[in-house]
């Protein structure tokens, strides 16, 4: 990679940072501490009985001994594994915004990973297309997580049809303890939320789905030219039209609502991150959602 390209990324990485330490603090503390639960309960200490406590707590072995009542006190293991499945297909090269998607993802996908950090958690990365492009194991420290952000400001976008289900079997295999998954993909391949329900079995799978507005509604802006990324097949459209461009919004409704029932169906959290809106706010209001339901 010639140098140049390199100090970009680095003062790439630098904003990046800057600008999520800042949400991470200003938005979203203590919001992912509340939202992801670790991975169990582990011993802390033996302490004498007081009124209120649980008759079930007491440890009777030690009661037996010192002829005083004594209880046990659990805490949460707090310790947790964040891995991002990013979606590096050429689909994500699309913006109608200030970002692309996968631009768009790259800042989400920094901004959980300092939530992690902040927390003490390890973070790991898969980059997938059409199969695995690239994984680097998790791990702690902000190093690793600069790293990892530098790694996705450099990927090179794939030409193939998204294959989330082989990137989760991935996962499968190489993850063996619980995980909290972000998979981050526009979802406009092969359905896969039988996948994702089989993963989320194992770990705690968050589905993110990565829009942009021009995606689902048309301009007036006569002939146009549309290429499919992925598989290069071309279409043209006249947008002049009112039918195609109302067709082309029922056909984007109609995507979109089999993607929400299917994950909804499945017990698969959906989160959706839009190119057009701040996607802080989002992820406060989504990590207030995860707070209430575990309470």
């Amino acid at each position: 990679m010639p140098q140049r390209e390199i100090a970009e990324i680095l003062k790439e990485v630098r904003r990046i940072q800057i600008t999520a330490s800042r949400q991470v603090n200003d938005f979203l503390a203590g919001g992912y501490l509340s939202a992801f639960k670790g991975r169990g309960m582990v011993f802390e200490e033996v302490r004498e009985y007081v009124p209120g406590d649980e008759i079930r707590s007491i440890d009777w072995n030690v009661t037996a001994r010192t002829g005083h009542p004594y209880v046990k006190r659990f805490c949460e293991e707090r310790e947790l594994t964040v891995l991002l499945a990013v979606d590096i297909s050429a689909s994500g090269m699309f913006g109608s915004h200030s970002r692309s998607m996968l631009e768009t993802a790259a800042h989400v996908a920094a901004v959980l990973m300092f939530s992690a950090l902040k927390n003490n958690d390890k973070v790991g990365l898969v980059l997938f297309a059409d199969g695995v492009r690239r994984y680097v194991p998790p791990r702690k420290g902000r190093s690793n997580v600069l790293r990892l952000i530098r790694d996705l400001l450099a990927v090179e976008p794939v030409r193939e049809v998204t294959d989330i289900g082989a990137a989760l079997e991935f996962i499968r295999r190489v993850q063996r303890r619980r995980a909290v998954v972000f998979v981050m993909s526009d979802f406009l391949g092969p359905e896969c939320s039988r996948a994702l329900a089989i993963a989320n079995l194992r770990h705690d799978v968050i589905a993110m789905n990565l829009a942009d507005p021009r995606e689902e509604t048309l301009p007036d802006v006569g002939f146009i030219v549309l290429e499919d990324a992925e598989t290069g097949e071309v279409r043209e459209l006249d947008t002049r039209s009112r039918a195609v461009r109302r067709l082309f919004e029922q056909i984007a409704a109609r995507r979109r609502f089999a993607l929400e029932t299917g994950m909804r169906r499945m017990g698969v959290d959906r989160l959706e991150i839009r190119t057009d809106r701040p996607y802080a706010q989002t992820l406060q209001a989504f990590f207030r959602m995860r707070e209430r339901r575990f309470r």
